[in-house]
């Protein structure tokens, strides 16, 4: 029976032997205290070379990979493998935990580091993307985190130089990170020629933006900001595995064995080859290196450590040494001196010294070892091969004595017998065979009767006995030496064993589970003289047994450090150690063994406290199968609160039924009723399963809960005010130390917490996210800005919040049984402790993570089961309440004394300032002195001592205290029975409130003709209630059986009960007493009715599916109704009392005639009319509308109609009680529904005068068009044009005859390209600089265009630029971080924020990674970027609001959620994110003056929303009573004071809100949609902006007065037939318009002139584009259908030509005096430039026309199209425009042309990526080559050809060039490609993949062209790009800049 508790010995580590060298890296340093760190298996060592002594880190549950030092080095962070790793933050001085980071990475932590001052961490995981994540350590708390790459990442660290940056590196790559706001953003570093590309392995940062880093050939790269500048070639001859950064320099450490020191240049110092000193080997390589003063540490791959002292490197001291490759398995002790040998898969055997904790032997063998042993006297060593020999060696010499091979596979165990005599070898091939050690270890013996491998052996004393266990877990028996198998048990019964390795025999059965045939337990040794016994398993843990131990699942104790399997374990020869190995680990650790008579003298040395628990809850639990648990506390661990439909799963069901739903007929719904109901009381209190949840606030009233209801009873009044915010039961709680805040927790599927206000009963945070099903204990801490909650998963989990962030600080698993309580310490807000079943734990916070320490009981008691804790007058002392009626009192974590205090559980404690007060089941309140000494009063609950103020009746003498509250002079008490007392101290009880107690309440019953009212339920107990004002219980009765229904006689007088066993009784309605009773049935009664008028009958419905009909009077059964198919579930009669109607669980509707029972079949229709008693059917014509959308998961499980027959009262499943119109005709009807019992509703019944309605709940016990553009992300890049064919880089070039060699005879090449500025020196154009911009988006946009600077600037946006743009002077700057379009923008309105600007942009996937979704948070003024949010939000972000004091920023996104996320920008934090609506959401707005409330807007929806700490909660606008309102899609939002809130709608209304009801729609205050709103705090004005055609009196913009009352209208003077605004914004006197045609007008108020400021093309891509070829003047065509001619010097659009069709291309003839426009119907115009008049036009192809081109001597005009054709037509001849002839055989459509300087030729380029050259204008195509090359053009616009390979990129393959053009000078060529770049290259660029010389930014390219500017000699070229994205279009200047002016 011993085995039935834990062994009361304990075991220590002492020291590990091994070093993790192998697949880790840089993991080896000097602490401050100049110790050194290091990990191996699952243990933080930290080893003091001057003592010679070894600390540990246990904190891990699996193998450490990765470690980074603190920059003041007194701290380790460690990162560990397994499915949910975490990091460790710990003191490497204390070795205790400081912080804890979970909860993100997967699979394993690769890398770690700190920055420069060491408040940051970053982290990179082992996942697929190998996420790398920053995280505010301290804590707990993860700050950003993106995908680092798509393959490995081997180092990462902090740029000690510049903050907020960081390096990574890894396979093929390195990456420069900056972190901005939430964001990190990549760039890779850039090869380039420097070096090749290749992986790199480790890096350091040093100043001036270098980076070193070491590279897999053994080269360091120098990288300056992210290009590679230089390469140290050779420094290793291998790959650099580690790169140490100190003050003096950097060491580096390489495959090559090498250490080599550099200075701060990386100029080298010295070089130390390791391989070359004294304790050097071929193949040593290094992994890890630190450098610090004159001492190297080094770490190498086969787990060794070196130190070295600088000045005598040849001698490195061997530090540690261990096991490398392979596995670990063989493990001996010697039998008489503390030596351990070892023996491995890296073929070395080794002995270490267990007193001198040192290696004192090696010898390599030629084969893994895998077993060995040492024979009695300690001489001979024997090792069993992997390859089936073994061989024996001297152990003074290591010399061998013999090896001997008779077998294949490998040798597993051997043991020399106990004389010395023999030696038997298992082997895998299932024998044992038997060798005489005397006769130079000759076969003697064969065992050979297994049938699997042979796993053990042990030997017995007298040496003639052999027992073995195979794989098969079989234990067998041999005679020896012969080995003949002994199979009569009654032999070996005697034998006793002289050592016990088995892991089966009877002896060893408790090491294994109960239930269990698992083979996972690899070794045992039995300690004899200890009675204890040690094992191995393949999980990590060493746990200790008592021995024997007999019984399967005995009690344990249990160790972690190794990580994987523990392969082997052994006693020392004089049982002071045990020796553990671990196979994949390599470690071997000592373990002190710590015997019973020595653990007190070791306590001081606390059990180690470790995240995963080592004395976890499945062992240690000393006293295991303890007495059985008190009754009720059995029934309540039993108790299960999961749901089969959650609350939280409503919204996603309807949405699926309504899918459905659709295809149905769409009746027009009834209305909801006009009246309505309230809660007006709440019998019960819920005491069945709860404890310490009642409380005074600090005005004397109380607060408790009851089902999904916070109560706060006035005992004043006798009245209750509700807190009804929760939607399922709550479970607990805890009130704030100020008394004035309640926070409760709730079932769910994410259940939450809330904390509410006791006086205004608001929400002020909801905490969710972390527990599941359930939270069952919450408490505050002592400051009250703490809360602690746990909940019911299967693990308890802990959590601690900051309740006013909402944040969660830290988490941690609680027990694997149930917590009841967690109790936070009042002195110190980080420590707390929770108490539950056989559970009581000491946690302290420790950053994101808790550290727990299990109570220490000691001899003193047995582990108790714990109902209550309290913290005493220290923060040491605590004391908990057991099971058993004792009073537990702890001092730190060790048990201190017991007190008997209760009879039965003690299920309630309260702390006073002098004492303590106690409640337990006994029914008894006892109050304490200070220290549980004393007991000085006792007040038993007794009816006798009822006070006659009390509301109702005592059920019963002494019930089971639950709750136990002290205030105002009273002691507060709650039953298990459901009551609250309140005990005056001088013994007086007065009851407050009464309910049900557990189980359900179905029966319920309301009076013909007084405000009273019966229930019975499931508790067995009759109870009658008084509704009036006094609201207390009138009688009580208990029954023999629970209730289930119950009805009161039409005169009121008798009172029937059915009960749950099938019978039913009538009872006197006034005493309760019996009148009679029945017993027909076997099932359930589930309804019972009186018939109307004399009550003459009573029908009584079963579960047995018949109806019962009795005559009251001669109490006879006269008939029974048959023909249900299922249960009865409601019954009511017809007025006559002649007619029943039954409902069954079937959903029958049946009618049966009265008294006799006989079925009659009714028409349906016919129903309605016959006048009904009562009405509580669920079934039925007139009720239909009752059932929900989803009533396939919920029942309506009850109805009761007024009496007057107008409304209809239902009850359902999921706690909804609903009003509904009666009749309810059609499905789905409209209702008003309200929420209060948390599970099912059961029953529902209107009192006699129909004014109250009275509910029971059954487990609660108690009695109450845009919208359709779909987002191009340009990271998804595609090709602009379908071209087919092999793009130019991959193209095979064929050498060209003028490829001579360099020194030619020949003539010169003619110029390529014929240039303008001949005589001037030729500069090349160095970078290009954005300088203008055409445009603004406000297509699909809206409420993005602001004033800044007091109205002299406005700021808009379009494409992916932020523009600034001066009012006055015309001139623009530019925000270009963003990488795709912008569709939102938003100025910060607080004075402290001037000029903040927030813009949301489009991205794709959610993922964090560089192309998510992003706001940027930047700084109007100097562009400065100061966050980055990258967003949760799929596909785009379109709308961003700041809060009223500018710190908050809300966010909308694209994604099918439409998801609203709160940010602190600042920080880069997320404070709260939610599903806004199913539908877009077009706008959501701050209240002008809140940082909590705002309004969402979208289709067919109005939300108000509400920020509560860390949830938001919304209200859909309700539209209240208002004739004909109906929902509209709302557009726009702005807000007035007193909380009024105005929306625009599509139809042209407002709508006024107040908080979130319409009151009033000012209608038609547009004509058409209103899509923009503006308003200031400051004069209360509003602005609206719509749709409307300017008319005398109307106009699109208007401005109103504070109520929208009255209004004046502005009309926008832009000349369109309808004006659409779609941005509006007021700033002295002046607003501000955005409209959908890209104009941007500034409107004076007074005068109403309007000044446009910006212009730009409407929709469709601009495709065409010419500059003019001497002013300063460009063209634009696009497909809105207009040319428009655009002014570069004024910066202006000077005019505007409407073609009535699609432009696609547009050219200037060479004097700049007509202009050829080519459309996209295949037809061309040319015009004539000074009178824009159509000089002529023609149309000869059906398709678009892609380039137009004069001749250089202006008599040929070329037109390319793309039905693979271009034609030439004579301009001499007149506008006739005849064509004159065209060219044969073009491949492909047309993309570009350009004519030679002499007009004679003409060069094309087609979608097939090739160029051809024809002649003009025969058309002839020109294949000689020569020819072609000594052809001069007059301009070039060509893609193709050999001049202009290099524009193409490596990654053509995604996307193309698009367009092109070569510099007046001939020597600079710019690009743009699909990708939005526009590059910058010298021309020609025969060469691939050239550098470029400038990059502009993102936007799809169509078309350039350069153009000449004579004004300004020094400024070569101007050139004007139309950039543009789908839908947009806008025009951009790029303009040269010296040198030294470059913009990065």
């Amino acid at each position: 029976m011993a085995a039935r508790s834990a062994p009361s010995c304990h075991l220590r580590l002492e020291w590990v032997y091994g070093y993790r060298g192998h697949q880790c890296r840089n993991n080896l340093y000097y602490t401050a205290a100049k110790e050194i760190v290091y990990f191996v298996a699952g243990v933080g060592v930290v080893y003091s070379p001057r003592e010679h002594r070894q600390k540990f880190y246990r904190g891990h549950s699996d193998d450490i990979i990765s470690l980074a030092l603190h920059p003041e080095r007194v701290l380790v962070a460690t990162g560990q493998v397994g499915k949910e790793p975490y990091i460790c933050v710990w003191d490497s001085y204390t070795v205790q935990t400081i912080s804890v980071l979970k909860d993100v990475h997967t699979h394993g932590i690769a890398c770690l580091a700190f920055d420069l001052d060491g408040q940051r961490l970053v982290s990179v995981g082992l996942d697929s993307k190998n996420a790398v994540c920053v995280w505010d350590w301290k804590r707990g708390k993860l700050l950003s985190m993106a995908p680092g790459h798509t393959d490995r990442i081997f180092d990462i660290s902090w740029d000690l130089y510049q903050p907020n940056k960081l390096v990574s590196c890894g396979v093929k790559h390195i990456k420069f990170w900056s972190l901005c706001g939430n964001a990190l953003t990549p760039k890779r570093g850039v090869f380039g020629k420097t070096g090749d590309l290749q992986t790199i392995l480790c890096l350091a940062c040093a100043r001036d933006e270098l980076t070193y880093s070491g590279a897999l050939n053994g080269d360091i790269y120098v990288w300056k900001g992210i290009n590679l500048i230089r390469t140290i070639q050779g420094a290793h001859t291998a790959g650099i595995f580690s790169m140490n950064a100190c003050e003096e320099g950097f060491a580096t450490g390489g495959r090559d064995g090498c250490i080599r020191l550099w200075d701060l240049t990386f100029k080298p110092i010295t070089v130390i080859d390791l391989r070359e000193t004294d304790q050097g080997y071929k193949g040593l390589s290094v992994r890890s290196v630190c450098w610090r003063g004159d001492h190297i540490l080094v770490g190498t791959q086969d787990s060794e450590i070196f130190e070295i002292v600088v000045h005598e490197r040849k001698k490195p001291f061997l530090i540690m040494q261990g096991h490398c490759e392979g596995e670990l398995w063989a493990l001996a002790i010697h039998p008489t001196k503390p030596l351990a040998v070892t023996g491995s898969d890296d073929r070395s055997v080794r002995i270490w010294s267990l007193v001198d904790h040192a290696l004192i032997a090696r010898c390599n063998m030629e084969e893994p070892i895998r077993c060995a042993a040492v024979n009695v006297d300690g001489i001979h060593l024997a090792l069993g091969m992997k390859d089936g020999s073994f061989t024996v060696l001297r152990v003074r010499d290591m010399t061998e004595v013999v090896h001997i091979k008779d077998r294949k596979e490998a040798i597993h165990e051997l043991k020399y017998s106990p004389d010395g005599t023999y030696l038997a070898v298992g082997c895998n091939d299932s024998s044992v065979d038997i060798y005489g050690v005397a006769q130079r270890y000759k076969k003697m013996g064969e065992c050979v009767g297994s049938l699997s491998f042979i796993t053990h052996l042990d030997w017995s004393s007298d040496s003639r006995y052999l027992q073995t266990n195979d794989g098969n877990g079989k234990r067998l028996f041999y005679r020896m030496p012969g080995g003949k198998e002994v199979t009569n048990k009654e032999e070996t019964k005697g034998v006793h064993w002289a050592s016990w390795t088995c892991v089966s025999g009877l002896e060893v059965n408790g090491i294994w589970p109960k239930y269990s045939d698992i083979n996972d337990i690899n070794s045992v040794d039995g300690n004899y003289i200890g009675q204890v016994l040690v094992t191995a398993d393949d999980y990590g843990i060493v746990k200790l047994f008592r021995y024997p131990c007999l019984r399967k699942g005995a009690k344990f104790r249990k160790y972690i450090g190794h990580s994987a399997h523990v392969t082997n374990v052994r006693w020392s020869h004089d049982h002071q150690w045990v020796i553990s190995i671990g196979g994949a680990d390599h470690a071997v650790f000592q373990w002190r063994f710590i015997p019973e008579r020595k653990l007190k003298d070791a306590l001081h040395i606390a059990p180690q406290e470790s995240l995963a628990d080592s004395n976890s809850d499945e062992s240690d639990s000393d006293l295991s199968d303890v007495p059985e648990l008190d009754s009720e506390i059995e029934q309540e661990t039993q108790l299960t609160y999961r749901r089969q439909v959650y609350k939280e799963d409503l919204p996603q069901l309807k949405e699926q039924y309504k899918e459905k739903q659709k295809s149905g007929t769409s009746k027009r719904r009834e209305r909801a009723p006009g009246n309505s109901i309230r809660l007006h009381f709440v019998h019960g209190y819920r005491g069945y399963d709860c404890r310490s949840n009642l409380f005074y606030t600090q005005i004397g009233e109380i607060v408790y809960h009851v089902a999904a209801v916070g109560v706060i009873y006035n005992r004043q009044q006798n009245t209750q005010r509700f807190y009804l915010g929760h939607d399922d039961d709550i479970l607990c709680l805890a009130i704030h130390p100020l008394k004035d805040y309640v926070a409760t927790g709730q079932v769910g599927r994410d259940p939450s917490v809330h904390i509410w206000d006791t006086e205004t009963i608001k929400p002020l945070s909801i905490l969710k996210g972390y527990h599941q099903y359930g939270v069952c204990a919450v408490d505050f801490s002592a400051d009250g800005k703490r809360l602690a909650s746990v909940g019911i998963d299967e693990s308890h989990t802990v959590v601690l919040w900051d309740w006013k962030k909402g944040e969660k600080l830290s988490i941690a698993r609680g027990s694997k049984d149930k917590i009841f309580v967690v109790k936070m310490n009042p002195y110190v807000p980080d420590k707390l402790i929770t108490a539950g079943i056989k559970h009581m734990k000491f946690w302290r916070r420790a950053g994101g993570g808790l550290v727990g320490r299990k109570g220490y009981i000691g001899t003193l008691g047995k582990n108790e089961t714990m109902m209550c804790a309290v913290y005493g007058w220290t923060e040491e002392m605590a004391f908990t309440g057991t099971s058993t009626g004792d009073v537990c009192i702890w001092r730190d974590i060790f048990l201190v004394k017991t007190v008997k205090a209760h009879d039965g559980p003690v299920f309630s404690m309260h702390a006073l300032e002098k004492g303590f007060v106690t409640g337990g089941k006994d029914g008894v309140v006892a109050l304490w002195d200070d220290s549980f000494e004393r007991c000085l009063k006792t007040y038993a609950i007794k009816r006798a001592a009822l006070a006659p103020g009390s509301k109702g009746l005592l059920l019963e003498d002494n019930p089971s205290i639950r709750a136990i509250s002290l205030g105002h002079g009273h002691i507060l008490v709650g039953t298990k029975n459901g009551e609250i007392l309140e005990v005056d101290k001088s013994g007086p009880i007065t009851l407050l409130v009464q309910g049900h107690m557990e189980g359900e309440v179905w029966g319920l019953a309301t009076h013909p003709y007084l405000p009273i009212c019966a229930t019975v339920s499931d508790d067995k107990t009759l109870r009658i209630w008084d509704l009036s004002p006094s609201h207390c219980m009138l009688a009580v009765r208990k029954l023999k059986k629970g209730g289930r229904c119950c009805c009161f006689s039409p005169d009121g007088k008798a009172l029937a009960v059915g009960l749950c066993d099938g019978s039913f009784l009538m009872a006197n309605a006034d005493t309760l007493e019996d009148l009679v009773s029945f017993h027909h049935r076997k099932d359930i009664i589930s309804d019972i009715r009186f018939s109307p008028g004399s009550g003459k009958y009573l029908a009584v419905a079963s579960h047995d599916s018949f109806v019962d009909i009795y005559n009251v009077m001669s109490s006879k059964r006269v008939g029974i109704c048959k023909g249900a198919t299922s249960y009865i579930t409601h019954i009511d009669w017809d007025i006559r009392g002649k007619l029943l109607q039954v409902n069954t669980g079937a959903k029958e509707q049946l009618f049966f005639e009265a008294p006799r029972g006989k079925r009659q079949t009714i028409p349906r229709m016919e129903v309605e009319k016959i006048g009904w008693a009562s009405w509580t059917s669920v079934l039925g014509l007139c009720c239909e509308g009752i059932w929900p959308v989803i009533g396939e998961v919920s029942d309506v499980t009850a109805s009761c109609l007024t009496h007057d027959k107008m409304v209809l009262a239902t009850g359902d499943d999921l706690g909804f009680v609903k009003l509904f119109r009666y009749p309810a005709k059609g499905k789905c009807g409209k209702f008003k529904r309200y929420v209060a019992h948390s599970t099912q509703v059961t029953n529902v019944r209107w009192t006699c005068d129909d004014s109250m309605l009275v509910t029971l709940g059954g487990y609660d016990s108690d009695v109450t068009r845009e919208n359709e553009i779909s987002y191009t992300i340009r990271a998804l890049s595609t090709n602009i044009r379908p071209m087919f064919g092999i793009k130019p880089h991959l193209q095979q070039k064929e050498p060209s005859i003028d490829e001579r060699p360099p020194v030619s005879r020949a003539p010169p090449q003619p110029e390529k390209l014929q240039t303008n500025n001949v005589g001037k020196k030729k500069r090349p154009i160095e970078d290009l600089m954005l300088e203008l911009v055409f445009g603004y988006r406000g297509r699909d946009c809206r409420n993005n265009v602001h004033y800044l600077n007091d109205g002299d600037d406005i700021i808009y946006h379009t494409a992916s630029i932020g523009i600034l743009h001066n009012v006055a002077t015309g001139t623009q700057s530019f925000y270009q971080e963003h990488n795709d379009d912008i569709l939102c923008l938003t100025v910060n309105q607080h004075p402290k924020f001037i000029n903040i600007v927030a813009t949301g942009q489009v991205g794709d996937s959610a993922d964090m990674s560089p192309t998510a979704p992003s706001v940027h948070i930047w700084d109007a003024v100097n562009k400065q970027t100061l966050a980055i949010l990258r967003c949760y939000h799929s596909k785009g972000v379109c709308s961003v609001s700041f809060s009223a004091t500018g710190k908050l920023l809300l966010s909308v996104g694209l994604d099918p959620e439409h998801t609203v996320t709160i940010w602190r920008w600042q920080e880069g934090a997320r404070i709260a994110s939610k599903a806004g609506h199913n539908q877009r959401i077009f706008v959501a707005e701050f209240r002008p003056d809140s940082d909590s409330q705002f309004v969402s807007v979208g289709v067919k929806h109005v939300k108000f929303w509400t920020l509560a700490g860390r949830a938001l909660l919304s209200k859909k606008g309700l539209l209240s009573s208002l004739e004909d309102a109906r929902m509209q899609t709302m557009l726009a939002v702005a807000f007035g004071a007193n909380n009024l809130t105005f929306t625009g709608t599509i139809s042209g209304d407002v709508c006024v809100w107040k908080d979130h009801i319409l009151c009033r729609v000012v209608a038609r205050a547009h004509n058409g949609p209103v899509f923009a709103m503006y308003t200031t705090l400051r004069d209360g004005l509003i602005v609206t902006g719509g749709k409307e055609r300017p008319s005398k009196e109307g106009g699109a913009v208007k401005l109103w007065d504070q109520e929208l009352r009255r209004c004046r209208a502005f009309r926008l003077e832009t000349g369109q037939v309808t004006d659409c605004v779609r941005s509006v914004c007021r700033g002295r006197g002046k607003i501000l318009v955005g409209t959908r045609n890209a104009e941007i007008i500034e409107v004076g108020e007074k005068n109403a002139a309007c000044n446009i400021l910006v212009n730009g093309h409407v929709d469709g891509p601009i495709w065409g584009l010419a500059t003019h070829p001497s002013r300063d003047f460009f063209l634009s065509a696009a497909e809105d259908g207009t040319v428009r001619l655009w002014d570069i010097a004024d910066k202006k659009m000077l005019n505007k030509v409407n073609l009535g069709h699609a432009a696609r291309t547009v050219c200037y003839s060479p004097e700049g005096d007509m202009v050829a426009i080519g459309m996209k119907n295949g037809e061309f115009i040319i015009l004539l430039v000074s009178s824009l008049k159509i000089w002529g036009k023609k149309r000869d192809r059906r398709c678009a026309i892609h380039d137009i081109r004069f001749s250089p001597d202006c008599r040929f005009l070329a037109v390319g199209s793309s039905e693979n054709s271009v034609d030439f037509y004579d301009l001499s001849l007149g506008p006739t425009l005849n064509r004159t002839s065209y060219c044969k055989d073009i491949p492909s459509f047309v993309i570009q042309m350009d004519f030679s300087a002499d007009s004679r030729y003409l060069q094309v380029s087609t979608g097939c990526y090739k160029r051809h050259v024809y002649e003009v204008p025969s058309g002839r195509h020109l294949t000689d080559q020569a020819a072609i090359d000594r052809i001069t053009w007059a301009t070039w616009t060509s893609i193709l050809g050999s001049e202009v390979m290099g524009i193409w990129s490596r990654h053509a393959e995604k996307a193309d060039v698009t367009c092109a053009c070569v510099s007046h000078s001939g020597i600079s060529l710019v690009t743009g490609d699909d990708f939005g770049m526009v590059k910058l290259f010298d021309f020609p660029c025969p060469e691939k993949f050239v550098s470029v010389w400038g990059l502009a930014f993102y936007i799809i390219i169509f078309s350039i062209r350069c153009l000449i500017i004579s004004t300004f000699p020094h400024i070569i070229a101007k050139l004007c790009c139309v950039l543009l994205w789908k839908y947009f279009v806008f025009l951009n200047f790029f303009s040269k800049l010296p040198k030294s002016l470059t913009l990065k």
